[in-house]
């Protein structure tokens, strides 16, 4: 469909990528990853014709179309959704046109045996399956149903598109390109402005599309429900891994393995090469073989290794002041804007420590909520903040607070302490800003930077409330990672809003459901959260809002048969054990990582200064302690999946 060969692109002396040769196949779902600046944006851009490359041939047949959805464009504000979305239909309307005029062609000639008039029907045929293909003028529906799994409600159609935020209006413009049905679709990061029912509504889009996707996106999540193959940008090379995401990620580990042996190899060869010259530079019996080491230098084309493994990287956020057993207290919380009521009659308790998640449709009042709790908006009802809390807070314009005539490593240096200063290069490096990056003004940032170094700056505040409003929205995968395993050690109690169901998972306990005016209350992680509203819509035959199930758990519960009771009891038990099965899986898992760390700080303990330094028994002492506990929690959801295994095969008996 696509050929790629030996693409070269340059914006300056060294190369953003050269060499680059691929071919883009009929349903190909591919998956463009790298760290930020190595090309992957550019590449879209090349391949959708909007940028010319330094050299290369990129060849389209010229029945292809492609559809691409940028970062960021530019929308209309004189139409309503409804208007804008039907320029999506703009080729199928010509379309139309095209055929009309060869229907009263092939009507008004006579030369009915002529090879022209033969060709005439041909092409009439072809253009005419094409036309009903792409679903005739019955385009409405389609409309209609595109844009309400995107999230937008049936009266929103009609309301002129200045009226929704920048987010919504991006969701208009990927309706259009879905609409337009392409035989390629160019996606940047297209889940930054969408909800976790929307992104599940675009992975099933995008698996049943006949036509092939090429994204770029930081979603791991969405990328292994879509993907089947990677092209990596590394060192100004494109590899090809026919594989999925996580796939790729175990070879690419193990390439790189290959990479620092031969790097290791060939800097011992090079050491050697020049250990010999200096030796016996000025000593005229070796002058050739001088002279043939040079050349060989001369010769040796350095080998490069990807970007810096930060999988060590950690940041930890600093000590704090103890809060209140109750640091959010809400009571019949109500929040109106003119005759719109966002949410009403909220109650809710986040007690010390708990990590939740505020998820839901995006306008049900998430981040009005949080508004509230840091009192930036009135609302009705009681808010109660607790004792000794400080509060960390990134919103999703922090990055337009910051000093703009302060360099990166200035604007962290400000507010680091401690010994965290002599760590500033690794923890700006381990964000994107190493090198010359951390020498830039704020004022050149781009939004996604400013983002990251507000993000930096908040892990290094002393807090112990942290409210986090989209926070992975301009970070990469390596970057959420830092900053997932910062919260996760943190001690202090978290909020977070988000629609990344890869770093919620594993991070939260506790989930707060937005919709329909309410908030209901999950207890556990993100992925039992989505199974339990899988498990609301069937019984609700389809009916997801929040408003209607609380609505049905209000009628009177109809008699079922013994059968069905006993197909539900068996549902409701294989729930349970994958629940055990998970919990299991988490506690083997944080063993292991316990164990490795006692086994390194065994080795360090076994040294005279390692036995002497107070700190190291300390944190052995810990790790120690929290293994203990880990092992028993082990043991009692193993007796629990045990247990539940064994009710299983005796009801199935």
């Amino acid at each position: 469909m696509i050929s790629v060969e030996s693409l070269k692109v340059e914006f300056g002396v060294k190369p953003l990528f050269q060499d680059a040769s691929f071919v883009v196949n009929d349903r190909d779902r591919i998956a463009l990853v790298g760290k930020n600046g190595a090309g992957k944006s550019t590449l879209l851009k090349i391949l959708c014709g909007l940028q010319k490359p330094t050299s290369g041939v990129v060849s389209i047949p010229a029945d292809t179309t492609i559809g691409y959805l940028p970062q960021v464009m530019v929308l209309q504000d004189d139409t309503t959704v409804r208007e804008e979305a039907r320029k999506a239909f703009a080729d199928r309307t010509q379309q139309k046109e095209r055929l009309d005029a060869m229907q009263r062609q092939l009507a008004e000639r006579t030369d009915y045996e002529s090879a022209e008039y033969t060709a005439l029907v041909d092409r009439f045929t072809q253009e005419h399956d094409r036309y009903m293909m792409l679903g005739a003028g019955n385009y409405e529906a389609e409309l209609e149903r595109t844009l309400i799994g995107l999230g937008f409600l049936r009266e929103d159609l009609d309301r002129p598109t200045s009226e929704f935020s920048g987010g919504w209006r991006m969701r208009i413009e990927l309706a259009k390109i879905l609409l337009r049905r392409p035989d390629v679709l160019l996606l940047d990061e297209p889940t930054n402005h969408l909800d976790i029912e929307s992104i599940q509504w675009m992975e099933q889009f995008l698996a049943t599309s006949p036509g092939a996707v090429i994204l770029v996106s930081h979603d791991r999540a969405f990328i292994n429900n879509v993907t089947n193959r990677t092209i990596e940008i590394s060192c100004g090379q494109l590899v090809d891994y026919k594989v999925k995401y996580d796939e790729y990620v175990v070879l690419r580990a193990e390439r790189r393995e290959q990479q620092l042996r031969a790097y290791e190899n060939q800097q011992k060869e090079i050491a050697d090469i020049k250990d010999f010259i200096e030796r016996f530079r000025y000593k005229p019996t070796k002058a050739v073989q001088v002279q043939s080491r040079i050349k060989q230098l001369a010769k040796i084309v350095p080998i490069e290794i990807d970007e810096v493994d930060r999988s060590a990287m950690h940041l930890k956020f600093p000590p704090c002041l103890r809060s209140g057993d109750f640091p959010v207290i809400c009571e019949d919380v109500r929040k109106d804007y003119g005759h719109h009521t966002v949410f009403d009659q909220v109650s809710l308790t986040i007690r010390r420590g708990e990590k939740v998640a505020f998820v839901g449709k995006n306008g049900e009042g998430k981040s009005t909520l949080v508004k509230c709790i840091m009192g930036e908006i009135p609302f009705d009802g009681h808010l109660q903040i607790g004792h000794n809390v400080q509060i960390g807070y990134f919103a999703q314009n922090q990055a337009q607070l910051l000093n703009e005539d302060m360099t990166v490593y200035d604007t962290i240096d400000y507010v680091a302490k401690g010994e965290v200063r002599l760590r500033i290069n690794d923890i700006l490096g381990a964000f994107m800003f190493g090198g010359e990056e951390s020498e830039k003004k704020v004022k050149v940032l781009s939004g996604g930077e400013r983002s990251r170094l507000a993000i930096i700056r908040l892990l290094l505040e002393p807090v112990n409330l942290l409210i986090l409003d989209e926070p992975t929205n301009h970070l990469d995968m390596p970057s959420k990672d830092v900053l997932k395993e910062a919260i996760k050690a943190f001690d202090g109690t978290a909020i977070i809003v988000s629609h990344d169901r890869e770093f919620l998972d594993g991070l939260v306990n506790k989930v707060y459901e937005f919709g329909g005016g309410k908030v209901r209350e999950h207890i556990g992680g993100i992925y039992d959260f989505l199974r339990a509203r899988q498990i609301d819509s069937l019984h609700l035959l389809g009916t997801s809002s929040p408003v209607a199930r609380e609505t049905a758990e209000e009628r009177p519960e109809p008699v079922v048969s013994a059968s069905k009771q006993s197909y539900e009891e068996r549902r409701e038990q294989q729930r349970q054990i994958r629940k055990a099965e998970r919990c299991v899986k988490d506690c083997e898992t944080k063993i292991e990582q316990l164990e490795r760390q006692i086994n390194e700080l065994d080795a360090i303990l076994c040294t005279p200064e390692g036995a002497s330094d107070m700190k190291i028994v300390g944190e052995y002492t810990d790790v120690k302690r929290q293994l203990d506990e880990e092992v028993e929690k082990w043991e009692q959801y193993s007796e629990q999946l045990e247990q539940l295994q064994q009710s299983l095969a005796a009801s199935a008996e």
